[in-house]
């Protein structure tokens, strides 16, 4: 409660800062009384600010750089596939992107030697893992990606204690120094992210010995999220405030419920304010074994932004909401789109109560919404699957 107190004082200020600092914000944001944005229910009234968002506005308006989304000048910018450019977030801190803690609950110490997977060029990855190793007081080994021939010869030759990667990259490293017939026993941790390292190649690292625990971090929020020696979920990082969303819109789910994840920075430098990631999880009820009481999240479960091509029209995750929005329906709901192929059928499976005329009022705002005819069935509360899908396509393609 007190850490949640804390978050909640702390954002009327960084909403005015976005205002005051950023001009992206100051136009999205017009309007808003900083002051009075100190609860969640008062946070999820504000817009969603989406990574295309960011893009679209680097493209428009290159006059203002980083799209008007940065708050004053960063240290160093990255880019990231699309072309997406981010700033180092925090010019002013040690371990801007906050991994430090990550890296602490993997079990990485003072003093020992981390091997680097990250990519140092172009994308902020491997200085994300250094500066947070360097906050930490750990050193580092920049292997970066690639060369594996020579990465592995400095496994060998500096026998680092600790990995901070991708596990693509260090199950590559394990298995070659396996079939030279060569032992990499001073090897027992690793921080893992970029990629899926499902229980199986966490249980692989194991049995040769590595320690492997996963982050959840992006090149635009910096970390989101780590994994405990609990090993139950992921425990949210304290510089961030963590909504789940319903895809599609900004609307907060219950907990427990598979959402879109939506992030809310305290960065001075990078101020980004309800950035919705794309990606799927739940919060986890309850507090960690391991004794760490912040909100914990179930990890990734897959991609929010969902759409689908039906008789030439996209249809996406958002219309979906608005048909809901036009007749006052709040929940789940679910259109499935089947049939052979050229031959597409739309279903909106929604979670509501029978009522005089719902369902030809939900299918005139579907036909309206979508431009195309589709049928409604109203289904029981919780008879939908709790997996955060909104859009399903189950038609038969071949």
């Amino acid at each position: 409660m007190e850490r949640e107190a804390a978050l909640m004082a702390a954002l009327p200020a960084q909403v005015a800062h976005a205002q005051a600092s950023s001009p992206a914000y100051t136009e999205l944001l017009a309007g808003v009384d900083a002051a009075a944005i100190t609860s969640r229910a008062a946070l999820a009234q504000l817009p969603l600010t989406r990574k295309s968002s960011l893009a679209a506005a680097q493209a428009a308006r290159r006059a203002l750089r980083l799209g008007g989304f940065a708050a004053g000048i960063p240290r160093r910018i990255f880019q990231s596939p699309g072309p997406l450019y981010e700033p180092e977030p925090d010019a002013d801190g040690a371990d801007p992107w906050r991994i430090a803690r990550a890296l602490h609950a993997a079990g990485i110490r003072p003093g020992q030697l981390a091997h680097v997977g990250f990519s140092y060029h172009l994308t902020p990855a491997g200085a994300m893992m250094e500066a947070g190793l360097r906050t930490l007081g750990a050193a580092s080994f920049p292997g970066g990606v690639g060369n594996t021939e020579l990465q592995l010869q400095a496994l060998l030759d500096l026998q680092p204690e600790a990995y901070a990667g991708t596990p693509s990259l260090l199950r590559i490293l394990l298995e070659k120094a396996a079939e030279g017939g060569r032992a990499l026993a001073y090897l027992q941790r690793a921080l893992v992210s970029g990629e899926a390292c499902p229980p199986a190649l966490v249980a692989w690292f194991a049995e040769r010995g590595v320690d492997a625990y996963q982050c959840y971090a992006t090149a635009d929020l910096g970390l989101i999220a780590y994994q405990t020696v609990a090993r139950e979920g992921l425990v949210v990082d304290e510089g961030v405030i963590v909504e789940i969303v319903r895809p599609g819109s900004g609307e907060p789910v219950p907990e427990g419920e598979v959402g879109e994840v939506v992030v809310t920075t305290l960065s001075p430098g990078y101020p980004l304010i309800r950035f919705a990631t794309g990606d799927l999880s739940a919060v986890l009820p309850g507090t960690s074994p391991c004794g760490r009481t912040n909100q914990r999240l179930r990890g990734w479960l897959g991609r929010a932004d969902q759409s689908a091509k039906v008789r030439g029209m996209f249809v996406h995750a958002g219309q979906v909401t608005e048909v809901l929005a036009r007749c006052a329906q709040r929940g789940r709901a679910r259109l499935v789109i089947d049939g052979e192929l050229a031959q597409d059928r739309m279903c909106l499976r929604v979670e509501a109560e029978p009522a005089e005329g719902l369902v030809e009022r939900l299918q005139a705002a579907l036909r309206d919404v979508t431009k195309l005819r589709g049928e409604v069935v109203l289904v029981g509360a919780g008879s939908l699957p709790n997996d955060g899908l909104v859009i399903e396509d189950a038609r038969r393609l071949e």
